[in-house]
């Protein structure tokens, strides 16, 4: 390799393209290694050149950013998830009030004696209201020494505090009058019903049942018996006793629409045999009874001759509720609701038939069946038979329940 000689201060420098250039070392006159001309001379575009950093390096770098981040985001789930339970501890989640006017339609009952507290915890259970200490506070700013008065009140649901809390000292406008009617009640049952809950005198309903055509009923019906249709009714506290048996003859007549039976006259059979089906057996039973009685009323029926000898007919003409009777008034033609005299239906309904019991005389089984006999009051267990023979083993075992069981037959 060849050396140069470092020039005179008057000397011109030598030019080399020799290898010892591009080695990059330089040797001085005493032998001294110098360093590579590379590190002394800055790039030609101004910028100093760096080291590149080794891949182990940027392996390890890239493992810290990694880690770095990990730990962050860990931090941040930590945070998050504790002011979430914070929030839950102190209830900042929970709605103080909604902000209404709130949507549907329920009755909401104030008992008597209640006060505030009671009543707001009451309408916050049924989600009227979001908050009953809200209430509470709303009623206070708005009663000016009013109270809420007992009584049955049409609310909403998602009301609020205010709006709730108006609503109900608004006795006038909110206060609804409430009637609960259980299916098969007869008329003079449901009539009491809703003397108690109306305040209006009984003699006002007997008086408008006397004339049950006045209400779109057949010229056959010879009372309200079988359209005063089972359910929960929320009268308008200014409702008159006709707008209230109206409401509910028209009841009557929505659900034998919906069962498909539109002719008067079918109705009026229809809601005969509901009627019977309804308190003669349990809604498990509705179907077979139907079809039972379908049986006796067939041309064909030499098992009884057409006679249904129904209980619960009888006793219903003899006024009173029991499935017993003597033999005497077993045998009374004179009892037009007697079938154990007088073959075919009664002369009418004998109570208030539900959507079930008319869908069953609708829609009768197809069974074999001309008898049958609930042994067990209690659980409402019927057995049904095609003989008079099998049918006396099953009501020999009715009577061994009444026997083990006193009162609850009379």
């Amino acid at each position: 390799m060849s050396h140069r000689q470092f020039p005179t201060a008057d000397s011109e420098p030598e030019r080399h393209t020799d290898d010892a250039q591009h080695d990059g070392v330089y040797e001085g006159s005493h032998n001294e290694t110098v360093e590579p001309v590379e590190q002394f001379f800055e790039p030609r575009s101004g910028q100093r050149r760096g080291r590149r950093p080794s891949k182990a390096r940027q392996r390890r770098r890239r493992r810290r950013t990694i880690v770095m981040l990990v730990v962050i985001l860990g931090f941040i789930g930590v945070v998050v998830a504790v002011s979430l339970m914070l929030r839950d501890l102190l209830g900042l989640d929970d709605i103080a009030d909604y902000p209404g006017p709130g949507a549907g339609s329920v009755v909401f009952t104030v008992p008597e004696g209640a006060g505030p507290l009671a009543i707001g915890n009451g309408l916050e259970s049924v989600d009227i209201v979001a908050s009953g200490s809200e209430f509470v506070s709303a009623l206070q700013q708005v009663a000016d020494g009013r109270e809420v008065q007992p009584g049955e009140y049409e609310l909403s649901y998602q009301m609020s505090s205010e709006g709730a809390a108006l609503a109900l000292l608004d006795v006038e406008a909110n206060k609804v009058l409430y009637a609960a009617v259980a299916q098969g009640l007869r008329q003079g049952e449901t009539l009491d019903i809703l003397a108690d809950s109306t305040a209006i005198e009984r003699a006002e309903f007997d008086e408008l049942a006397a004339d049950p055509t006045q209400f779109g009923l057949p010229e056959d019906a010879r009372s309200l018996e079988g359209y005063l249709a089972p359910g929960e009714y929320r009268f308008d506290v200014d409702a008159t006793a006709t707008e209230m048996i109206q409401t509910m003859v028209d009841g009557a007549f929505a659900l034998l629409e919906d069962a498909g039976v539109t002719d008067p006259e079918e109705q009026f059979r229809i809601l005969t045999i509901g009627s019977i089906i309804e308190a003669e057996a349990g809604e498990a039973d509705y179907a077979a009874v139907s079809g039972a009685i379908e049986n006796r009323l067939g041309e064909n029926n030499t098992e009884t001759n057409g006679l249904i000898q129904s209980d619960a007919t009888v006793t219903y003409g003899l006024d009173r509720r029991s499935f017993d009777f003597t033999e005497e008034e077993r045998a009374d033609e004179s009892n037009p609701y007697n079938t154990f005299a007088n073959p075919g239906l009664p002369v009418g309904p004998i109570g208030s038939p539900g959507a079930e019991a008319i869908d069953a005389a609708v829609n009768p089984a197809d069974v074999p069946f001309y008898y049958w006999v609930t042994v067990d009051l209690d659980t409402g267990e019927t057995k049904f038979s095609e003989t008079l023979a099998e049918h006396a083993v099953y009501v020999a075992e009715y009577q061994a329940w009444c026997a083990d069981n006193p009162g609850r037959c009379s």
